[in-house]
């Protein structure tokens, strides 16, 4: 018998004797690591939810938002899509999460003469009214959004004595031009009716 023969004659004898191999999978050490793990993630959410209710208080000076007027007058525009959230004017990762303004939804905004009506299932609504309105633009990112260029309209509006820019997107992304020119030519014009009088 050649040591091949020999060798392959005692691997089929250990074979038929039944002879195992060891347990590949060590049961405690598994659970340990997916214990630790899930421990782990609510640490992690539990600090990420913390952080926010902390960036609430310290944004606590910010006055309530307005309410729409009772009769706020025809709707020259109207648009359905999300709310991306609010920041600081100029400082795009400067979110704003007091009275509900850093929370994402579905959005339905409104502009009429008295100004911009956003009402958001799920999240508290509000009014932008005419005279508190600055600006309109395009613009392709906002506080934990980023698209391509032109894919948000943000607002920028005075509330206290802050400026905030809130980012919208529409349904239809070919509206946001249309609206930032409606926008700033409310803006234009009440600027000019305000240094007239």
């Amino acid at each position: 018998m050649t040591p091949a023969t020999l060798l392959a004659a005692g691997y089929a004898t250990r074979i038929a004797a039944g002879e195992k191999s060891a347990t590949v999978t060590d049961w405690g050490a598994r659970v340990g690591w997916l214990v630790g793990l899930a421990l782990f993630v609510a640490l992690v959410y539990w600090l990420m939810r913390e952080g926010w209710k902390w960036r609430g208080t310290l944004q606590s000076d910010l006055p309530e938002l307005p309410g729409a007027p009772e009769e706020p007058g025809e709707a020259r525009l109207t648009m359905t899509g999300r709310y991306h959230g609010s920041t600081t004017a100029g400082q795009w990762l400067d979110r704003i999460v007091a009275h509900g303004l850093g929370t994402r939804s579905r959005v339905e905004l409104t502009l009429t003469d008295a100004g911009l009506d956003v009402v958001r299932p799920g999240a508290p609504d509000f009014f932008v009214p005419a005279a508190r309105l600055r600006g309109a633009r395009l613009d392709k990112g906002i506080a934990g959004k980023v698209l391509t260029e032109g894919g948000l309209l943000i607002v920028t509006w005075a509330h206290g004595e802050r400026l905030i820019d809130s980012g919208f997107r529409s349904d239809r992304a070919a509206e946001h031009t249309e609206w930032v020119q409606a926008l700033n030519s409310m803006i234009e014009t009440n600027t000019t009716e305000g240094v007239e009088r």
